[in-house]
């Protein structure tokens, strides 16, 4: 597509000639015009696509010269330079059909914008008024995405020649897949989908033998790279490459490339590949270009919390310190994030496993104040875009710590009642008569008072109960060593804790492993109350 400047002020029509790559848009700069009348004169020669012109102008006005334009040119898009004070004239313009209008003082990306807008007018006007031509264009997208989105054999598009001349005759065809986002227009209608439409233009420009595809909200490219000799600099030339039309377009991109493959009908696998490495941007926000090879020999990392972490945990909602909260589900997301072996899918998993364990604190903790049942609380359903991750799940625990609180915590809980709740996310080694007075300031011998009267139990036999059934969840659960078991819920003789065991449950903690399958943790409270 032509583009013609037109503006009396040289210092206008170089300025806006020179500070846009206009090639790199895909359209073609006409030498600029001193005015309306020699715009005249070159107009059925030059035939150009796009007027920019300025409103004011010794001789013609822009209007009159976008009056006469349109004569001549049916279909022309129009863009009006104005100042400030030419608000009227702007105004007349917009009536008289002009497409749209630009202050002088605009910046190269609102000008790009504004003139990718009206290229985008004239492709949908041409493809309207050719309607074999739509039929063909939306043909060859359906089969683009047939081939490489759906993996269907024999779909294979015919692909643009450029760059297959540069190919050694030795050298065999190599497809890849790339998939980019691109973000940074803001939020205005259609500020997304002109974002895309520019960036698609721009690879396909800069890709050689190139097809490329918008397929939910993301700019999927297939190339023959056959062309770009070794794979290291294959991934040097797409770093560039974004650097380049992150600089013209003024936006943020991100690129994800698939394995490259020498057979069309592989391109699909390329495509998953590429798809599965787009996935990691969640997990490395400062990197722009994820490579399938980087991260394809990845295990993954861990997907449950750690007792301590679910102990750290309870207690900061126990506390209501969102804050506190905020950090820890930073905290975490970040050390899965920094883990070699993390993937999307681990890192997912182990955030989700944080979302349940507030659910079982919430649970053990009302239980333990008697008030079973008294809440019901919706599983943490994760965002589709992984970004949002970790603030996601920061406001679902706040949700749990709020719901906790304001309907059911402190109200008029009792001294023994905060005693209980404090004890369900304390640490098994902490569970002790003076650490617990502590939390709820009265004087151990009085707690132990109120905890005969108030459950009918003593404190240490509470506490004996409470570390029971941690023991018979982790056994329950956990392929850990009896011993093992012993020292998490705070006792260093396994023989005792066995014997305990066994005289509060009526097995050994072997037998009560063997039998687990049916066991329901709601089903026994620790000291009743």
């Amino acid at each position: 597509m032509n583009v013609l400047i037109v503006d009396d002020e040289v210092i206008i029509r170089t300025g806006l000639a020179s500070v846009i790559s206009w090639s790199e848009l895909g359209l073609h700069l006409l030498s600029p015009a001193a005015s309306a009348e020699e715009a005249l004169e070159r107009l059925e020669a030059e035939r150009p696509d796009i007027l920019i012109t300025d409103i004011r102008m010794n001789g013609k006005t822009g209007l009159e010269l976008a009056e006469e334009a349109a004569k001549l040119l049916p279909g022309l898009e129009v863009i009006i330079l104005s100042g400030y004070g030419d608000f009227a004239y702007t105004q007349q313009a917009i009536r008289q059909g002009v497409g749209d209008y630009l202050l002088k003082t605009s910046k190269p990306e609102e000008i790009i914008r504004t003139v990718l807008q009206a290229k985008q007018r004239l492709l949908e006007r041409r493809a309207e008024d050719s309607r074999a031509q739509r039929q063909v264009r939306e043909e060859r997208r359906r089969q683009l995405h047939k081939w490489l989105i759906e993996g269907e054999a024999g779909a294979v598009p015919a692909l643009p020649d450029r760059g297959k001349q540069e190919r050694e005759a030795d050298r065999p065809e190599r497809w890849q897949v790339l998939i980019v986002s691109a973000d940074g227009w803001g939020q205005e209608e259609n500020a997304d989908s002109l974002l895309r439409f520019a960036v698609q233009n721009m690879l396909e420009d800069l890709l050689p033998g190139s097809a490329v595809l918008i397929h939910q909200g993301q700019i999927v490219g297939v190339t023959d790279d056959s062309s770009w000799g070794d794979a290291h600099f294959t991934a040097g030339r797409f770093k560039g490459m974004l650097e380049r039309i992150e600089n013209l377009l003024n936006c943020r991109l991100r690129l994800a490339a698939g394995i490259a493959v020498e057979e069309a009908d592989q391109v699909h696998q390329s495509y998953l590949t590429a798809a599965a490495a787009f996935a990691y941007h969640d997990l490395l926000p400062g990197v722009k270009l994820v490579d399938y090879r980087e991260i394809a020999e990845r295990k993954g990392g861990r997907t449950v919390l750690s007792q301590e972490e679910e102990n750290g945990l309870g207690s900061i909602l126990l506390e209501q310190d969102p804050m506190a909260l905020r950090a820890w589900t930073h905290r975490l997301a970040d050390e899965l994030a920094a883990d070699p072996e993390c993937t999307p899918e681990s890192y997912q998993a182990c955030l989700q496993s944080a979302a349940v364990a507030a659910h079982r604190w919430l649970e053990r903790t009302l239980r333990a104040l008697g008030k079973e049942g008294a809440a019901r609380f919706e599983p943490w359903q994760q965002p589709i875009e992984g970004a949002k991750l970790k603030e996601e799940l920061f406001r679902h625990l706040h949700a749990v710590m709020t719901l906790y609180h304001n309907q059911l915590g402190e109200g008029q809980a009792s001294h023994v009642q905060r005693a209980k709740a404090y004890m369900e996310s304390c640490p098994a080694e902490e569970l002790s008569l003076q650490q617990v007075a502590a939390y709820v300031h009265l004087h151990p011998g009085h707690l132990s008072e109120l905890f005969k009267k108030e459950t009918g139990s003593t404190f240490g036999d509470y506490v004996i109960a409470l570390r029971m059934r941690r023991a018979m969840e982790l056994l329950a659960v956990s392929p850990a060593k009896v011993s093992e078991i012993a020292g998490l819920t705070g006792y260093e003789d396994v023989k005792y804790f066995s014997r305990l065991f066994k005289k509060h449950t009526g097995k050994t903690p072997s037998e009560f492993r063997d039998e687990a399958l049916g066991y329901d943790p709601a089903g026994l409270t620790a000291g009743g109350g």
